[in-house]
């Protein structure tokens, strides 16, 4: 028995022994180890490595979650120990119902989280020339599928782990890329295109809007799917003179954040600068060491923040090609931010790629020790969430606190008497408080009703669907109803917010107050991080009602992630004369671009037609035919276009021509115009890319009869623009044509020669710069004057708007503003604003839209705000023939801002 027992122990050993060995090591399947100088692995190398750990570890399992924009199939490793794989429908299950609290009593909560795993999310690639991201995921991947310590047993135990490769397509673009050249010194990563198909950089911007087949992937699995409790989002480059900067992070954060999540998000931060200390690992920094705060929604890393996650941004140094860490003075001073400085030195590859293995263990070792606290906490958060909705709320911001000072300081009379509730002796009356902030019209909303019957329900449904991507619960009316007096019809959706994930729903609906943050009294402003202002509801133009008390009635609550679609239309009685289409639905733009490609007529009111109701200026006119009737019929049922029959020809109309459409690019790619490329696709425009090298080559208007300029494409009227990309020997001879720049030798007499002779360019953010070159009577009005009577740009201790919304006015007579309201919202981003001189009319310049009033913040953060007013956001000016259309404010923003897509879409056709 005992020589038995032996040979079965040796067998035993031997199978385990040779089941190991069969798992692959990196540099067996890549040819070198990982953080190797000067050596990337690509998107279809790493993809076959995910498959060969899957197939021969127990410990992973290998997830589809869906195809990229380029078609490639995005790949998640779940990894854990082989008991806790056979029990993931359990363990999800128990994520998803603690994270989202519903009919949860604590008692209950607790026995779930000390049943279930923590789940962690760990991604890595989002920017595919942050290298270190996609790497450090391989190489953890191998390290948790092989090692065999009782730290990373431990962690297998105790927790489920999401591997995420954030960003395919990137990765295979730039690895190949930089590996194409056989000498290793000459490797760089100058690549010509966007690293995402459209949008590059701004794939880390797409996270409430989810408009990129990856955003939506990912979302898929966060907000819906496993709803972990930590997600850790891996980014370059550190701050100059750190190694790294990671959590906690600066001021401000989001007011609608639960403070338990403020807190939890620095325990974990502590776990994480801890753990590089004790390895010896220097050159953490935080808080005020990097510019990172949690005030922005929108990141991947950020928008799990509204969500209760504990979300964590590392931004770390590192390269294939070695670098150096640059001697920074300052840095070298231990303090709060960094109180473990690193000094000057040459630093590789490797280097990075083992801190992003001690920090991704020092994060599952967190949640394997306080597994059944997170677990909780996530619960106690959405509890939280939902019993804030269930009463009455104020939620506290800027805004409220100053009002509160203001009325104190305005009160010559005020009765410091009162001040007997806890604000403490000196202090003002609390009577100031109960006027602010216990004022029963300014509760938060218990829900957000949005009508069927408003002008563009479609795009209200896309906004809708952007909820729903992200976890929140939607219901929708099956029959008419009313509430404070006020009839909503069937089909309408109501947003309750008596749900986990509340944050995120005040979040899209209602105005973001960002706090006055300069870096001293009178000193320059402290940059967001991103945006200060974004509320997604104003973006889109979606009309909505604040709802203060407890809704009810016939709902029906759509499932989590359902997606829904426009509201089938009943399809129009057959027009004797023909259909009207309005201009205000931005649906109705890709069924008058598919009714132009079958070659069918189409028209616009040139003026509002009083005998017929809806009847705007800018309606579109189809007559009737077999084939229209065909397909206005279909657009009224997947597009839900609601489409009018008359029974008469409109006068004055003016026949729909689709234009020659051009749009600038530039070599590496622009972000801006690579939403524009997105959108025109979704809405159906055909159009082709232009580089500067084809503007500078002239005869323009023979080829186009449109061209369209986004930010950063037209330089400053004192700016020599200096030649963008590489030197044209160092790239392949197919992409030497996108080198070049625009410039006011070359690039701006041969705009100016295809205006004159017809032809239209569009210009938004700051190519409207184009402006001045053409030396049109405008000029900037956000300047003041020197002593010497000259002048200058406002300083940004004056004027200050990063990324917000304000209210502008327009003149929606002009064709080119057909379908907008009189008043809408506009995304501005310290964007270009213009004074008409005197002239400007007798030339035939006409603004377009406006800023009326002194104060057109909506949401966001607008410091010297009064400066807008009367200020011109955007005009038409006749050039020749042809005519500059100037817009400041970002009317395409990220595929967001559908509430301005008319100021674009408008000037894409000609009418005759």
């Amino acid at each position: 028995m005992r020589k038995f027992y032996h040979s079965l122990t040796l067998i035993l050993f031997l199978s385990l022994t040779v089941c190991l060995a069969q798992i692959p090591t990196p540099k067996e399947h890549f040819g070198f180890n990982i953080g190797d100088d000067y050596q990337l692995a690509n998107y279809t190398q790493t993809e076959a490595y995910f498959k060969k750990l899957a197939a021969s570890s127990d410990r992973v399992k290998l997830v589809d979650i869906g195809l990229t924009e380029e078609g490639r199939h995005q790949y998640m490793l779940i990894v854990s120990s082989p008991e806790n794989l056979k029990k993931l429908a359990r363990y999800k299950e128990i994520s998803q119902k603690l994270a989202r609290a519903e009919g949860l009593t604590d008692a209950q909560a607790r026995e779930l989280a000390a049943e279930g795993k923590a789940v962690v999310w760990i991604d890595g690639g989002l920017h595919a020339n942050e290298t270190v991201g996609a790497h450090q995921l391989i190489e953890t991947a191998w390290q948790l599928s092989s090692r065999r310590d009782p730290e990373t047993l431990r962690i297998l135990d105790q927790t489920i782990i999401l591997l995420t490769h954030a960003n395919p397509d990137g990765q295979e673009l730039m690895s190949n890329w930089y590996m194409r050249e056989k000498d290793p010194k000459k490797r760089n990563m100058d690549i010509p295109r966007l690293y995402q198909k459209y949008v590059g950089h701004d794939n880390n911007r797409d996270f409430y809007m989810m408009n990129m087949s990856e955003s939506w992937n990912i979302s898929r699995q966060l907000f819906i799917e496993w709803i972990p409790q930590i997600m850790y989002n891996h980014h370059q480059t550190g701050p100059a003179g750190s190694v790294l900067a990671g959590p906690p992070y600066r001021d401000p954060f989001n007011y609608v954040y639960d403070p338990l999540l403020v807190t939890s998000i620095d325990a974990v931060g502590a776990a994480m600068n801890n753990r590089l200390n004790s390895e010896n690992k220097p050159g953490y920094t935080q808080r005020s060491g990097s510019n990172y705060s949690t005030w922005w929604n929108g990141g991947l890393r950020t928008t799990p923040y509204f969500h209760n996650m504990v979300g964590l941004l590392t931004e770390i140094i590192g390269n294939p090609t070695p670098s150096e860490i640059p001697l920074v003075a300052d840095r070298l001073i231990p303090n709060s931010a960094t109180p473990n400085p690193v000094t000057p030195q040459k630093w590789h590859f490797r280097q990075s790629i083992d801190y992003s293995i001690s920090l991704n263990y020092a994060v599952l070792n967190y949640a394997a020790r306080q597994r059944d606290e997170l677990l909780f906490n996530i619960y106690k958060m959405g509890k939280n969430s939902i019993e804030r909705a269930s009463r009455d709320n104020w939620s506290l911001s800027p805004g409220k606190i100053d009002e509160i000072k203001a009325a104190h300081k305005n009160d010559q009379k005020a009765d410091t008497a009162t001040a007997t509730r806890g604000f403490g002796q000196g202090n003002m009356p609390v009577k100031y408080f109960d006027a602010i902030l216990r004022d029963p019209a300014r509760r938060d909303a218990r829900a957000y009703v949005i009508p069927a019957n408003q002008a563009d329900f479609p795009t209200a449904v896309q906004f809708i669907n952007a909820l729903i991507k992200s976890g929140i619960s939607v219901h929708k009316a099956n029959a008419n109803f009313t509430l404070a007096g006020k009839i909503y019809p069937a089909g309408s959706y109501i947003v309750k917010t008596d749900q986990a994930f509340r944050p995120h729903v005040l979040d899209m609906f209602e105005p973001q107050d960002h706090p006055n943050d300069f870096q001293y009294p009178g000193g320059p402003p402290i940059r967001p991080y991103d945006a200060a202002g974004w509320t997604l509801a104003y973006q889109m133009g979606v009309q909505f009602d604040r709802v203060l008390d407890e809704v009810n009635g016939s709902f029906v609550r759509i499932p989590y992630g359902e997606l829904q679609k426009p509201m089938p239309q009943q399809a129009p009685a057959a027009a004797q004369a023909g259909y009207l289409l309005s201009p205000q639905v931005n649906n109705s733009f890709i069924a008058v671009n598919q009714l132009l490609k079958e070659g069918i007529a189409v028209y616009r009111l040139s003026q509002k037609q009083n005998e017929v109701a809806g009847a705007e200026a800018g309606t579109f006119y189809i007559p009737s035919g077999d084939k229209a009737n065909a397909l206005v019929k279909k657009f009224s049922a997947d597009l839900g276009l609601k489409a009018t029959s008359i029974a008469k020809k409109p006068t004055g109309i003016s026949r729909v021509n689709a234009m020659r459409i051009a749009l600038w690019d530039n070599y590496g790619g622009s972000m801006p115009s690579g939403w524009i490329r997105w959108i025109m696709e979704q809405y159906g425009f055909n159009f082709q890319v232009v580089y500067p090298q084809d503007i500078d080559a002239g005869k323009l208007r023979d080829k186009y009869d449109v061209i369209v300029f986004v930010g950063g494409a037209i330089p400053p009227v004192s700016t020599n623009a200096m030649e963008r990309g590489p030197k044209p020997d160092d790239i392949p001879a197919e992409f030497r044509p996108w080198l070049g720049s625009i410039t006011a030798t070359k690039s701006i007499p041969q705009l100016k020669a295809f205006l004159e002779a017809g032809g239209n360019i569009v210009t938004i953010g700051s190519s409207t710069n184009l402006a001045y070159h053409l030396g049109l009577p405008v000029k900037n009005a956000l300047v003041e004057k020197t002593e010497k009577g000259q002048e200058r740009p406002l300083p940004g201790t004056k004027f200050y708007i990063p990324g917000s919304i304000l209210k502008a006015s327009f003149d929606n007579t002009q064709p080119a503003t057909w379908g907008m309201f009189t008043e809408a919202d506009v995304n501005f981003n310290n964007s270009p604003v213009f004074k008409l001189e005197e002239g400007a009319a007798k030339q035939g310049i006409k603004p377009l839209a406006w800023f009326p009033t002194a104060e057109p913040l909506r949401s966001g953060w607008a410091w010297g705000q009064s400066y807008l007013k009367d200020g011109v956001a955007a005009f038409v000016a006749p050039v020749g023939s042809g005519n500059l259309y100037a817009f400041g404010p970002e009317i395409t923003f990220r595929g967001q801002s559908h509430n301005t897509f008319k100021l674009l879409f408008n000037q894409l056709y000609s009418l005759k």
